[in-house]
């Protein structure tokens, strides 16, 4: 239907209905974890209870541990952000190389390369961990007994969270620098080029500022991504878990208001994050 053209009332409601129940859908148990995330019971659970601030604060007389005095929860919350930034940086990085390696060159078998490259989005984590997990494994079998060397970056631990989750943000990660660096106007390049610039120059002060703002929104989703990974994680973590496994082990043992309160925490620290890349954004945007 033309959009210019007067829709039917039927039509008319239905979308606002459709959008209104999709949205319900998306954000209802969100609100749901927010607010029980004050409830003053043992359980994360209606009934409500009445409103408290111990699962964050916590309560010595009452028993309770917050959140911010849950030593485990914060130290998970820490190895989280430095397994984030690793794969952040290895992914931008990689990333950015593979964009300029599959848009700006011309090889043999290019197309089979991207295909490739593309192949880790439609492997479920749980199978993309578990074979990271035995290659890894199996090298690390044959390092040892062929040479005697021991290599524990490819046990289980740290180290190979940071290349199984990288394995398959890299490629989010490279389509994204992908898009604005299709856009880019090469006729601008080719003129600092004839004028006497390096290609150093050129990329420093036209390709980098051009390209800032995908750097950014791939910089800003490797790492939310890999914060939030569970399924590759935990074929991979060793003794120092994620918050991501953490929080899967305490669901198991008996859940508790305060990893509602871990939620509601993640979910405005995300959402300042984006209105943060929004604004930023938008200000990039405006006209002088």
């Amino acid at each position: 239907m033309i959009p210019s053209l007067p829709r039917p009332a039927w039509l008319r409601a239905s979308t606002w209905i459709y959008t209104a129940a999709f949205l319900i859908f998306l954000f209802l148990p969100l609100v749901v974890v927010g607010v029980f995330a004050f409830n003053n019971a043992e359980y994360p659970a209606p009934p409500w209870r009445g409103v408290t601030l111990d699962w964050f604060l916590g309560n010595e007389s009452a028993g309770r541990t917050g959140l911010f005095q849950d030593h485990e929860l914060l130290a998970s919350m820490g190895t989280s952000c430095l397994v984030a930034v690793w794969v952040t940086v290895l992914s931008v990085v990689v990333g950015t190389t593979n964009a300029f390696l599959l848009e700006r060159t011309r090889f043999l078998g290019k197309q089979a390369l991207s295909i490739l490259m593309l192949a880790p989005l439609v492997i479920p984590g749980v199978i993309l961990g578990i074979s990271i997990l035995a290659f890894a494994s199996r090298i690390a079998e044959f390092a040892d007994d062929t040479f005697g060397l021991d290599l524990d970056f490819l046990r289980p631990g740290l180290p190979l969270v940071v290349l199984g989750q990288f394995s398959y943000v890299v490629t989010i990660a490279m389509l994204t620098i992908s898009a604005r660096l299709r856009r880019f106007d090469r006729t601008l390049e080719e003129a600092a080029l004839n004028l006497g610039a390096s290609r150093a120059a050129v990329f420093r002060t036209i390709m980098l500022p051009y390209l800032r703002p995908a750097l950014i929104g791939a910089g800003a989703t490797s790492f939310l991504l890999s914060f939030a990974d569970f399924n590759t994680t935990l074929m991979l973590v060793g003794s120092d878990a994620p918050l991501t496994v953490m929080m899967y082990g305490r669901m198991r043992e008996g859940a508790t208001p305060v990893l509602n309160a871990v939620s509601l925490f993640l979910m405005i620290a995300s959402a300042v994050l984006a209105l943060t890349l929004l604004r930023r954004g938008s200000a990039r945007e405006r006209p002088a």
